[in-house]
């Protein structure tokens, strides 16, 4: 079925490239994207950008980006707006966005790139969790698949715990980076040294940035049953993030100055983070886990990690902490374990689905009805479909 879309989909844009090799390129370009998110993000945090400043402008980007293709491509399946879905829209945007946001920009103010984008890591684990204790999610103990979901939560856990707990001696300092090369320029001057930064504290504001995520990715699946227009919902709480980054502001960033652009560097930082990171990221990933599975789009995860590591390491000088790179491999494992068992879980699905058809019902009704349960259990996904990282 999948080679049989890919040829139409190749047909209708004109190109020969095999659907499969678009989705891996896709991937790969969206895990950079988000890599570069990160360094940018510090970046901007080190030229002195407000962390208020930035998500106001960045969600503001993002808004303007998606709002002239929710408004148009979802005309028809966009339900009437009512008080009741502004007051989810605002209490999912608070969930979403501000805390999501506001904590991921404090954690990487006392942490750096590599370690936030570890930590992120554990957020497919934390979500399998919420929605477990939730009722949301099934978890059973006696099969191989449940016990594997467990198990990877408690490897997450445990990887999060060790970054925020133990950052131990730095085993990889860079000799040669964009600080030695450029020492004069303070966008990168000691960007990557960990000296006046608050480790811990760091790692517990990141940890509330996945809590935060994770929350949102739970929450907003029966939101989505009664308003199933993804680009307006998205659209709809970036304009309720805005309006609360702003509340923020009007008691802790007063001072005028800091909502002026005051260099090239500044508007790059904003305009990465509210374009690519958020607007363009965002359709991508959509569209990689309709035709690819989310399960496919999550196992790239660990691969902005190591991608985001290396380019701290080149461009900011940025150290490798022994705690660090433990805390990191438990939650790749742990994260590949809950995917693992997620997969074994759709594949039973399956299974039970084919081998027991409703025994009343004529041949052909069987085989149309056991087709399309097997098609809608493929197209669940692991985790809702995510804007930020928005």
């Amino acid at each position: 079925m999948a080679d049989t879309d890919g040829s139409v989909t190749s047909k209708r844009m004109g190109c020969s490239i095999p659907e499969k090799f678009q989705l891996h390129a896709a991937m790969l370009i969206l895990q950079f994207g988000y890599a570069g998110f990160h360094v940018v993000s510090r970046v901007a945090l080190n030229m002195g950008i407000s962390k208020v400043v930035f998500p106001v402008y960045r969600n503001i980007l993002a808004l303007l980006l998606l709002l002239p293709f929710a408004y148009f491509l979802e005309k028809k399946e966009r339900p009437p707006l009512t008080r009741s879905f502004v007051i989810q829209f605002f209490l999912m945007a608070i969930v979403g966005i501000t805390a999501n946001q506001g904590f991921y920009l404090l954690g990487l103010e006392h942490t750096s790139p590599t370690f936030a984008s570890a930590i992120q890591n554990s957020v497919p684990a934390i979500t399998f969790l919420m929605a477990a204790l939730l009722r949301i999610e099934q978890v059973r103990l006696n099969r191989k698949d449940g016990i594997a979901k467990v198990v990877g939560t408690c490897f997450c856990v445990a990887g999060a715990t060790v970054i925020t707990l133990y950052k131990g001696p730095a085993i990889y300092t860079p000799t040669k980076t964009l600080q030695t090369m450029a020492p004069a320029n303070p966008t990168v001057h000691e960007l990557g040294n960990a000296d006046g930064k608050n480790w811990t504290l760091g790692c517990i504001f990141l940890i509330g940035h996945c809590l935060s995520w994770s929350g949102w990715l739970v929450l907003q699946k029966p939101v989505l049953k009664s308003y199933p227009a993804r680009l307006s919902f998205t659209s709809y709480q970036c304009f309720f993030g805005i309006l609360q980054f702003l509340l923020i502001a009007a008691f802790i960033e007063r001072d005028g100055q800091a909502w002026m652009i005051h260099s090239g560097g500044e508007l790059f930082t904003v305009f990465y983070a509210g374009v690519v990171a958020s607007g363009i990221a965002f359709a991508v990933q959509i569209w990689c886990i309709d035709r690819g599975g989310p399960v496919f789009v999550a196992v790239y995860q660990p691969v902005q990690t190591l991608v985001v590591a290396i380019m701290a390491s080149l461009a900011l000088g940025e150290q490798f902490f022994l705690g660090g790179v433990i805390g990191a491999v438990l939650i790749i494992i742990g994260l590949y374990l809950v995917l693992w068992g997620k997969n074994e879980e759709q594949k039973f699905a399956m299974q039970k689905a084919a081998a027991i058809p409703p025994p009343t019902a004529p041949e052909h009704v069987i085989n149309s009805r056991t087709a399309a349960h097997i098609k809608s259990s493929l197209a669940q996904p692991l985790l809702a479909p995510s804007s930020e990282n928005v």
